[in-house]
């Protein structure tokens, strides 16, 4: 990947949701499907400073699947992807 990401901040591809049906048969339209909170991290900040002007190592490596907050970060496209940049911070879970 072409992106480099600044301190405590990562680039993450979110799972495509699937599911385009109810259950009672009824198509769900883009406009109402809701944001996904999953994804992939495909790249990894340095890390954020402390007081001391030493890097805070990051929690999450590239290839993680994380689980972040619903409407954190900003969306980007980037050669024809939807990306997602966010702040370790935003970041609630690893899946292992």
């Amino acid at each position: 990947m072409n992106i480099q990401p600044l301190a405590d901040h990562v680039v993450i591809k979110a799972s495509e949701e699937s599911e385009e049906k109810t259950k009672s048969g009824l198509y769900v339209p883009d406009s109402a499907k809701e944001k996904p909170q999953e994804g992939q991290v495909l790249a990894v900040g340095p890390g954020a400073l402390n007081d001391k002007g030493e890097v805070i190592p990051m929690n999450v490596a590239v290839g993680d699947k994380v689980i972040y907050r619903k409407y954190a970060g900003n969306s980007i496209k980037y050669n024809g992807e939807e990306l997602l940049i966010l702040g370790e911070k935003d970041i609630l879970a690893k899946l292992v």
